[in-house]
This record gives structure tokens, sequence and C-alpha cells, in this order.
């Protein structure tokens, strides 16, 4: 086994985890306060990849860039909430339901995508920069500042919740909504604020993520699966959980396939080794692991 390599595969998984955190954290809150299992999350932060390239492309700084992609996708996650999910709640449609609508509003962005920008990738306009050397290891400076810009964003959310009405309001909806509702908290501003934290904090993951690969129309799609590890392996509604759980998916997607192989090789058990095709399926095995010791996953599900 390569100390390097692994150290190397080690920042890929941090960066990977921080980028996972920030989508897994929009989900967790769409369904710890709408109750909401929203499979067109990743998608959303296809689109916040997209428009965050569009800008980017036509001459606007990359972290303006950033912050343009992530309005236009806080604005199509209103639009879905006015036309969509507000009237499923007034039916009082079930969460089956719920599930079936979002996978049709998964594939309406995806195809959307695809006919207006090309099924093919696409790269922000960004000079080509040196990679860092840190203790021996080659760390991609896009990667470094994906990590940088996402805990940001993580202590931006925490100060939110813990030191805001709004937060203070969020986490009563998330226990009792009706008695938050009988308390004089208004909860469809509260819902209001809830899109737009998910909507800015899955723009930014997908445009973040765009810095470190290819702006696709599938890149949300194949996170959806990560995601919502995350979000079950931290607990289900709790963002701190979901952050732990993202980190936990994004470090192990990329060193358990190396470490198996390299294990199966000194072995001489090559069935033993995971196939770096396979990394996606890591995420699923770690929850299904978890949840078989804690149901409940690793931490309480609340906000």
């Amino acid at each position: 086994m390569d100390l390097q390599q692994t150290a190397q595969l080690l920042a890929n998984g941090i960066a990977v985890g921080s980028i996972i955190a920030l989508a897994a954290v929009g989900l967790t809150l769409t369904y710890g306060i709408l109750r909401l299992s929203n499979f067109a999350h990743g998608d959303f932060m296809t689109l916040g990849a997209y428009l965050t390239w569009l800008a980017n492309t036509n001459g606007v700084n990359i972290w303006l860039a950033l912050i343009l992609g992530a309005i236009g996708t806080v604005g199509g996650m209103l639009l879905s909430e006015k036309l969509l999910w507000s009237p499923m709640r007034e039916r009082r449609a079930t969460s089956t339901t719920l599930i079936i609508i979002s996978i049709g509003l998964a594939l309406f962005i995806r195809n959307g995508i695809i006919f207006i920008w090309g099924g093919g990738n696409q790269s922000y306009d960004l000079p080509v920069a040196s990679a860092i050397d840190i203790l021996g290891v080659k760390v991609a400076f896009y990667r470094i500042v994906v990590v940088i810009l996402a805990i940001l964003a993580i202590v931006g959310l925490h100060l939110l919740l813990e030191n805001t009405k709004m937060g203070k309001a969020m986490r009563a909806v998330a226990d009792n909504v009706d008695l938050a509702r009988v308390t004089g908290i208004n909860v469809d501003r509260v819902v209001i604020w809830t899109w737009v934290i998910a909507g800015t904090l899955t723009a930014l993951g997908g445009g973040m993520y765009g810095l470190i690969t290819a702006v696709r129309p599938n890149m949300g799609w194949f996170l959806i699966l990560p995601m919502f590890a995350s979000v079950i392996l931290g607990g289900i509604g709790n963002p701190y959980g979901a952050i732990a759980g993202a980190f936990i998916i994004g470090i192990a997607q990329e060193l358990l396939p190396y470490l198996s192989t390299a294990l199966a090789e000194s072995l001489n058990l090559p069935w033993l080794g995971i196939g770096y095709q396979y990394k996606q399926a890591v995420a699923l095995l770690i929850m299904v692991l978890v949840l078989l010791v804690r149901p409940q996953g690793l931490f309480k599900g609340t906000l």
C-alpha cells in the first residue's frame, strides 16, 4: 500500500465529502421541515452547476457566477414549491405520491438541461491552477478552495440555525408544525426560507463540484445515492449528522476501493477487492452496516 497514494485519496475524499455535505444538508432540511424526500434534489444541484457555468463562460467572475447560480436555483426551487409542493400539502398527498412527483421533476430538470445545453461535458472558463504541496501530497488548488468554501457555508448555516429567530422557528416547525403554528410562528415563511437555504447550499455544492470535475447533465443524479446515504447515516432531519455522514461517505468512497484492492493483492484474494467502478455502492454498504447497529442513524434525527 502506497501511503502517499492513500493520503492523496484521503484529500480527494474530503473534497468530495464537502460537496456531498452541502447538498445533503439541503436534502435533510427539506425532509425535516417539509417531510419531503426530494429525489429532484440532485438535479437541482446540476442546475446550479449549469447556471454557474453559463454565467462564468459569459464573462462573469467564478465567485459571482456561483452566487448567480445559487439565486437561479433558489428561484427554481421556489417555483416548484408554488406549483407542486404547496398544492400537494394542501391536498394531504401521501409520501409515496410526493416521491413519484419528485422523480418526475428530476427527469424534467435533467432532460430540460440536455435540451437546452446538450448532453456533453462542459467546463468553466478558468485558468489552470498549479497543485499545492501539503506535506508531500499534491492537492489540486480547486479542491482546497472547495473544502474552504464548504466549511464557511457550514459555519454560516450553524450560526443561522442557532442564533437567529428564523433558525429557531425552523427547529420548532421541524419538531411539531401544528404546535409551531399555534404559538404564532409563520410556517409559510419558514417553508420559503427552507427552500432558500436548501437551494443556496445545493447550488453551491453543484457549482463547486464543477470546479473539480466536468459539468454534465447527470452529475447530480449520480450523487443522489451518496446524499441520501449521508442523510440517513447521520440521522434524518439532522443537518450536523448529514455533514458527518457526508464526510464518512466521501472519504470511504475514495479510500475503500484502493485499500480493499491493496489488501486483496497482498492476500492473493482478487475477489476481495472493490473495483473503482463500484465506489458508489460503498455509500449504500456503509449506510446498511450502520443502520444494522443504529437504526436511527449516528445522531438524533432533528434540527
